[in-house]
């Protein structure tokens, strides 16, 4: 894949359409500490994408089940 530069300038719908088109995944872990004590631990884990982006990928690690007969 390769990296494009564009000159002109996003729209927010573009940038938008882009991030559910592909997905945006955030991973973020913080621990504040004071002498060897913890005073503060965060972690964040985001993802955005599009419902069929999610699906796709859901069903290929096999988190999607399929509605049994009854």
């Amino acid at each position: 894949m390769a990296i494009e530069k564009s000159v002109a300038s996003s729209s927010l719908a573009e940038v938008v359409d882009r991030i559910l088109d592909k997905g945006v995944v955030v991973d973020a872990f913080v621990r504040v500490a004071l002498v060897g004590i913890e005073l503060i631990s965060i972690e964040v884990r985001a993802v955005v994408a599009s419902v069929e982006t999610w699906l796709k990928y859901a069903e290929a690690i096999g988190l999607t089940v399929e509605p049994q007969a009854a």
